[in-house]
């Protein structure tokens, strides 16, 4: 067993629920929020840890079990009526919440993933909403005519495919 693994697994005996996410990672990811927010603040651009702030988010306010290792398709799982729930977790900051423009990065259909998993992003890096579709309602979007991003590259805009999920966390 590498020292990595053993990292993980006394993580997981302190919070379970973020297994594969030990407290120096806990430590390190909200450090660079706090560099991404200056660096965003000088430059005008993002810094591109957008999408492991928001597995962060997501595992700390859902629950949600991390992956030490990347997983091919998925971030993360729960145990929902006991069965494992492989998550693909995509993140989008967004600057105004009145206007939910671009898309989300890819998504490989070749991959396992049950649900996919959208964590909206402040500008301070802090997620104010979450939207999950299942995989099903996925493919049916990215498989609808009419997209070369839709349907060559696997990007879905953020609108449609808030469209296609449900909310499932909310900042109050």
């Amino acid at each position: 067993m590498s020292a990595r693994n053993i990292e993980c697994d006394r993580a997981t005996e302190i919070r379970p629920h973020l297994a594969g996410v030990d407290a120096e990672i806990l430590d390190v990811l909200r450090e660079a929020k706090i560099l991404a927010r200056r660096f965003y603040l000088l430059t005008g651009k993002p810094l591109g840890i957008t999408g492991e702030v928001a597995e962060y988010e997501a595992a700390t306010k859902l629950g949600l079990t991390l992956h030490c290792a990347r997983h091919a398709g998925h971030d993360a799982t729960i145990l929902r009526n006991g069965h494992e729930v492989q998550i693909q977790i995509k993140g989008r900051c967004v600057s105004n919440q009145t206007k939910l423009n671009g898309r989300l990065g890819s998504i490989d259909l070749d991959k396992s993933f049950d649900v996919v998993l959208l964590v909206l992003l402040d500008s301070e890096f802090d997620a104010f909403a979450m939207y999950e579709a299942s995989r099903e309602a996925v493919v049916l979007a990215l498989m609808k005519p009419g997209s070369k991003a839709r349907n060559e590259r696997g990007a879905l805009g953020v609108k449609k495919f808030i469209a296609i999920s449900e909310c499932c966390w909310k900042r109050s």
